[in-house]
Parts: C-alpha cells; sequence; structure tokens
C-alpha cells in the first residue's frame, strides 16, 4: 500500500468513528458533595510493620497517618 491509500483510510476511518460517537447521549453525573472513605484504624495490633513502612514510602503524599492520594485519576 502507498502512503497516500493509507492516509485516505485513516481518514475514512476516523470520519465513521467521529459520526459514530456523535450519535451517543451522555447523561450528566453530579459529584457527592460530602467526604467519604476514612475509616477508624484503632486496632494497630495486627498491623505488619514492614508493609505499613512501605505503604508510606512508596506514597506519593502522605500526612501523618494518613495517604494522601486522588480517587479516579485515570
Amino acid at each position: 500500500m502507498n502512503k497516500e491509500k493509507i492516509k485516505e483510510e485513516a481518514k475514512e476511518i476516523l470520519a465513521k468513528f467521529s459520526k459514530a460517537i456523535s450519535k451517543v447521549k451522555l447523561s450528566e453525573k453530579s459529584l457527592k458533595a460530602e467526604v467519604g472513605g476514612f475509616r477508624e484504624e484503632s486496632n494497630a495490633e495486627g498491623c505488619d510493620k514492614d508493609f505499613r513502612e512501605r505503604i508510606f514510602d512508596n506514597a506519593p503524599e502522605a500526612d501523618d497517618d494518613c495517604v494522601i492520594a486522588e480517587k479516579k485519576k485515570w
């Protein structure tokens, strides 16, 4: 195949795709205003200290006993 033919096929594929995707109906999603996802960690006796240290060493950001991370960043 020559380059021009490949370019034309790519343009055709993109045109079909954009036409198909324009028909997709999106619904609005509302975000929760409340903060959640916290749990009480009162019993740390059964905690693997090495695992805990590795988690906090690898965490991008930490504050005392909390790992600060973004939710659904993909």
